[in-house]
C-alpha cells in the first residue's frame, strides 16, 4: 500500500526547457539566404565549365553557417509549476476582462511567464523588456511553455516520434 508522506517525497514539480535564438539579426540573415537559394533554384543555369559551381551551393553553405550560429546563440528558458496556490493567486491577480477568456490576455502571459520561469529567473518588468526584442512567436513559446507546466496532465509523458523512430532505425526498442 502507498504511503502518501514517501509519495510527497518522491514528487518533482513539472518542468520543460524552451530554446530560442536571440539573434534577431541571423534568423533574418537565415530567412534572407533562404529567398535567395528558393530564387536561385527556380532559374534555370547551365555551367561554363567542370569547375562552375551552381550559385545556390555558396549560399546553401552561408545558410548551414547562420544555422550553426543560430544554435549556438540559442538561450534555454527552464519553466518549473509554481504550486496550486501560487497558480490560484497569480491566476486571481489577472482576471479575464471578457467572459469568453479564463485570464487578462495582456498581463497574464508575462506573470506566469516570470513566475515560472526557474532560469534565467526574472520579474515582470524584465519580462516586459524581453517581450519588447522578441517576436510575438517567440512570446507565444514562452507563455506555452509556462501554460503546459501548470496545465498538462498529470501522467502524460511526451512522446517523441522521432526518438522512437530512431531507435527503430538503429535496432533498438520503440
Amino acid at each position: 500500500m502507498a504511503n502518501i508522506a514517501d509519495i510527497l517525497k518522491a514528487a518533482k514539480p513539472r518542468e520543460r526547457t524552451v530554446r530560442l535564438c536571440l539573434s534577431g539579426d541571423l534568423a533574418g540573415e537565415a530567412a534572407r539566404l533562404q529567398d535567395e537559394i528558393a530564387r536561385v533554384t527556380g532559374e534555370s543555369w547551365e555551367p561554363m565549365s567542370m569547375a562552375d559551381r551552381h550559385p545556390a551551393r555558396a549560399l546553401a553553405e552561408q545558410l548551414a553557417e547562420i544555422n550553426r550560429q543560430i544554435k549556438d546563440s540559442e538561450t534555454e528558458f527552464r519553466f518549473r509549476y509554481i504550486g496550486d496556490r501560487k497558480y490560484s493567486d497569480l491566476m486571481a491577480a489577472h482576471p479575464a476582462k471578457d467572459e469568453n477568456q479564463a485570464f487578462d490576455s495582456e498581463t497574464f502571459p508575462r506573470a506566469l511567464i516570470s513566475a515560472s520561469c526557474v532560469d534565467p529567473v526574472m520579474d515582470e518588468d524584465q519580462a516586459a523588456e524581453l517581450f519588447e526584442v522578441i517576436t510575438q512567436g517567440q512570446v507565444k513559446e514562452l507563455f506555452d511553455a509556462a501554460w503546459d507546466v501548470h496545465t498538462s496532465r498529470s501522467g502524460a509523458v511526451p512522446f517523441s516520434l522521432a526518438a522512437s523512430a530512431l531507435l527503430a532505425g538503429l535496432g533498438g526498442e520503440s
